[in-house]
């Protein structure tokens, strides 16, 4: 398994620390009342397989702005709430004029095939896409997104993968804008979500 390249502690803290000494570089006032994130490295191309099985790019998910999600269909109680908050917040802008994306990035390959991310992304909205691939397609992505995760190998059917749960802001021609933790609300992802949108037109 994956798990074995990048299951260490000593990468857990590297992770944490890196996205700290990011997050303390690039925070500052926005108009948009949230951090800016001027030249993050954060981001970048992937390719993965579609809820559909076509292989598809960054380009092909981010058309518009679009909330980014790590984690995976076996995740006990975090995954569900995240996806759940950020589908409502899709919901909220829809109500107000304002079309988003919402896309769910598994990690966890072996076990979340097309099928399953496809059952799974309903669940949270109607528009969500759901994206998987090979185990080395999905760490070239969390690569990218500076995303950390660990599969657990106590059990081989039922175990739990460690993982960072932030949500991404992307923008398809800037690239990230911001990020919301797990605390945010769906009305504030939803309204910091329509300042940075409303930057575009």
């Amino acid at each position: 398994m994956k798990a074995a390249i990048f299951g260490t502690t000593t990468l857990v803290a590297a992770a944490a620390l890196g996205l700290y000494a990011w997050q303390s570089q690039n925070s500052g006032p926005h108009p948009c009342g949230n951090t800016a994130i001027a030249g993050s490295t954060i981001g970048g191309p992937f390719e993965l397989v579609s809820e559909t099985g076509e292989t598809v790019t960054d380009t092909d998910v981010i058309t518009q702005p679009t909330l980014v999600y790590f984690g995976y269909t076996f995740c006990p109680d975090v995954c569900p709430i995240d996806n759940a908050r950020n589908g409502f917040a899709a919901d909220i802008l829809a109500e107000q004029g304002v079309e988003i994306g919402t896309a769910f990035i598994s990690v966890d390959p072996a076990r979340d095939t097309v099928e399953v991310v496809g059952d799974y992304t309903e669940n949270f909205h109607p528009d969500m896409i759901g994206l998987t691939g090979t185990p080395e397609q999905v760490w070239a992505a969390a690569q990218a997104y500076k995303v950390f995760y660990r599969a657990h190998d106590d059990d081989p059917d039922y175990y739990l993968v460690d993982h960072s749960t932030q949500t991404y802001l992307m923008m398809p021609e800037t690239g990230l804008a911001t990020f919301f933790k797990r605390e945010d609300s769906a009305e504030t992802v939803a309204e910091i979500t329509a300042c940075f949108a409303d930057q575009l037109s």
